[in-house]
């Protein structure tokens, strides 16, 4: 099998990210002052971000203006059957190698394009299962971009889905339930004749309407794994003014008490809510990232207030959307705690739509990107989060309650009970032999080992906390955990969003993104503060890594290794688990993960550097093949692949803000996916399954 998108790797270090994403997803945390100021040892960034962005300053530049979701080819039909682990193999036929791939990566790397479109290969289907602004609840008129309403669009599908986790329905075996998380709105996508400086007021209620989750029931189409939205009673739409409660350390504190709610008990909403996890007990956890960027700067005379919402990015000025105007609750010159209400792993009840949504303090308060659940024999469960901006911090939760199998009242009280850590890492290579070009160090690995740091243990149940950081009390600690991560010399990431518990090994996958600010030259030498480490040992790291862990779940010690070094299989600083390079795919920028029923891990990206679109990968991790990755599809130029569900029937993901170019407006569309014409583009999910019928990928 040739391997294939190869030759469009022009470009080795451009983001893909437009102006425009940056803007409306991070806030442009790539441009500004790094927010980790702390000196263990990277310092920040001395530039603003809202500063770059007022004055044209935003050097990304999108690919191109067409756009494209591609499938993988179709499977072998002489693959073996489903089932069994990732260490059985075998043989598939290519077009000039022949090589033999794991259960579940029967299929041909799909190749590189931009078509403004859904290509798939022969042998499989494909259909968008809800698009922005689809009716949610019964009785939501369809949608019509030029007749936008606040009061129609929360009953509507939100605008850039990330997160996605699909459950069977408790009532109806011929349906199931689907759930997400709308991570940002777009307006100057969204609106026409949007003025970012004069936003109206129907416009930021319709913005705040787009945020949150949304729950759906959906059907299943016998003989396929297609999926139908359908108007069920468990379908839900959150968004940025649903009432939640918050547990825990912080909860009552003055920390996080404001004019709206003088007991700290209750929050208005959620946002900016990225990657997350489904939990045994079938509820949904959604990690709160880049809340930052909603929030008006000014003037604090509470100097630790000041230096805390510095550390989160918040800078003087007005916010991007300008919501401020219609709610003094974004304007931190007026409510400086309000910004400590978000930053938190959010809990979501799918199965009663009634239920009010827990913001959980004890678990820590950062940039959330994820929060996956494993559960030890002892019953134990840990939380794995990662903190989502360039040189911030891996944590994990380890509870003191144990999970009951059933029980779901006490379930849900696990994630405010148990001990907060973040990690710490050591390589094992001399730092010579560390030199940023990426080449293994003599030992033939990058590894190292590990231990996790006590910042936090709760009781919620008896009203018990400890800090276990020096001259930092337990709700400043659950508040403030940056701060105290730094205070206990935690290691620096490239950027850690998802991480993912294998199912059969238990080992742990962390998806580090990128930093291409780590040892930078030439016209970022000044933001560049730590040169490579061994955890992270490309200069200027565009393509990112995959760590995985063999950890002591409920302990404190662990080891870790790079499994992935991603890029261009052609240059000499990547590295794919040690199998052969020249029959990989390109990868670039690794963000959600998932696995499927064979133990494969699957990969999406976000902000491909290697002048391609985004994608799905798959990738084994045990076995004669460890290491052998495969493009599965494509999502449009533009777009992000989110929120990866792979099981025995269907692959879906998100495509989330296809079309995203520096010059895109709504009047001058660079996308006209999924509908084509003319139209607006929407995100939306995707659902592929094999026209045959046979088992997943196989």
């Amino acid at each position: 099998m040739a391997l294939n998108g190869r030759n469009l790797l022009a470009n080795m270090f451009t983001s893909s990210r437009s102006s425009l994403t940056c803007t409306y997803k991070c806030g442009n945390a790539c441009f500004g002052e790094c927010e980790n100021t702390s000196d263990n040892p990277y310092f920040g960034d001395q530039f603003p971000r809202r500063t770059a962005l007022r004055a044209g300053g935003l050097a990304v530049v999108a690919v191109g203006g067409s756009s494209a979701l591609a499938a993988c080819a179709a499977p072998d039909d002489n693959g073996s059957a489903a089932g069994g682990s990732s260490n059985k193999t075998s043989e598939v036929k290519g077009s000039d190698i022949e090589l033999t791939s794991a259960e579940g990566m029967h299929f041909e790397a799909v190749d590189a394009n931009t078509k403004d479109e859904v290509v798939i290969p022969k042998g499989y289907e494909q259909t968008v299962l809800i698009a922005w602004g689809d009716p949610v609840i019964e009785g939501a008129p369809e949608f019509d971009v030029n007749n936008q309403t606040a009061a129609d669009a929360e009953k509507q599908f939100g605008f850039n889905n990330d997160f996605a986790g699909l459950i069977e329905h408790p009532d109806d075996k011929n349906r199931m339930i689907y759930m997400c998380s709308h991570e940002y709105t777009t307006e100057p996508m969204m609106f026409p004749n949007y003025d970012p400086e004069n936003p109206t007021e129907e416009q930021v209620k319709i913005g705040w309407a787009g945020h949150g989750h949304t729950i759906l029931e959906v059907s299943k189409v016998k003989g396929s794994g297609e999926l139908k939205r359908e108007f069920g009673p468990l379908n839900r739409r959150i968004t940025a003014t649903t009432p939640f409660t918050l547990v825990g350390p912080a909860k009552g504190t003055d920390l996080v008490k404001t004019s709206a709610d003088p007991k700290g008990e209750k929050v208005l909403g959620t946002l900016n809510n990225c990657s997350g996890g489904v939990t045994p007990w079938n509820t949904m956890l959604s990690g709160e990232e880049n809340f930052d960027q909603y929030f008006a700067g000014g003037d604090i005379k509470d100097e630790k207030a000041a230096e805390s919402l510095k550390r989160f990015g918040i800078e003087e000025g007005p916010s991007d959307r300008k919501w401020e105007k219609y709610d003094d609750r974004f304007d931190v010159t007026k409510e400086p705690n309000e910004p400590n209400r978000f930053g938190w792993l959010v809990e979501i009840n799918p199965l009663d739509p009634k239920s009010t949504p827990i913001k959980h303090t004890a678990v820590g308060r950062f940039k959330h990107e994820a929060g996956n659940i494993h559960i030890t024999k002892d019953g134990t469960v840990v939380c794995y989060s990662g903190d989502d901006s360039r040189f911030e911090y891996v944590y994990k939760f380890v509870s003191s309650k144990k999970y009951k199998e059933g029980d779901l009242e006490h379930n849900m009280t696990i994630l405010d009970h148990g001990t907060l850590y973040v990690a710490k890492m050591e390589g094992n290579s001399p730092e010579k032999e560390i030199d940023g070009s990426g080449v293994l160090p003599e030992d033939g690995a990058f590894d190292g080992s590990g231990e996790w740091v006590k910042l936090l243990t709760s009781d919620t149940e008896n009203n018990k906390f400890e800090s276990h950081v020096d001259g930092m009390s337990a709700e400043e600690v659950a508040v403030f955990t940056r701060e105290a991560a730094d205070k206990v010399g935690a290691t620096k990431m490239d950027r850690p969003e998802d991480v993912e518990v294998h199912p059969e090994t238990e080992k742990v996958y962390i998806a580090l993104t990128n930093n291409k600010y780590r040892g930078a030259t030439g016209e970022n030498a000044k933001k560049n503060k730590e040169d490579a480490k061994e955890w992270a040992p490309v200069k200027e790291n565009k393509n990112g890594l995959v760590m995985e862990l063999e950890d002591d779940h409920a302990g404190e010690k662990f080891t870790w290794n790079l499994f992935l070094v991603c890029g261009d299989p052609r240059e000499a600083s990547t590295y794919f688990g040690g199998f052969d390079k020249e029959k990989v795919s390109p990868i670039s920028c690794p963000d959600n993960l998932a696995f499927d029923n064979h133990g494969n891990l699957w990969i999406s990206t976000d902000g491909n550097a290697l002048d391609s679109n985004d994608g799905l990968y798959a990738v084994t991790t045990e076995g004669e093949t460890r290491g052998e990755l495969k493009c599965f599809l494509t999502v449009p130029a533009g777009a992000e692949t989110c929120g990866p569900i792979v099981d025995d029937d269907r692959v879906m993901v998100n495509v989330q803000h296809p079309g995203e170019a520096d010059d895109a407006t709504f009047e001058n569309a660079t996308s006209h996916w999924p509908d084509g014409g003319k139209s607006t583009p929407r995100p939306a999910v995707v659902v592929v399954w094999k026209k045959d019928g046979k088992i997943g990928t196989e």
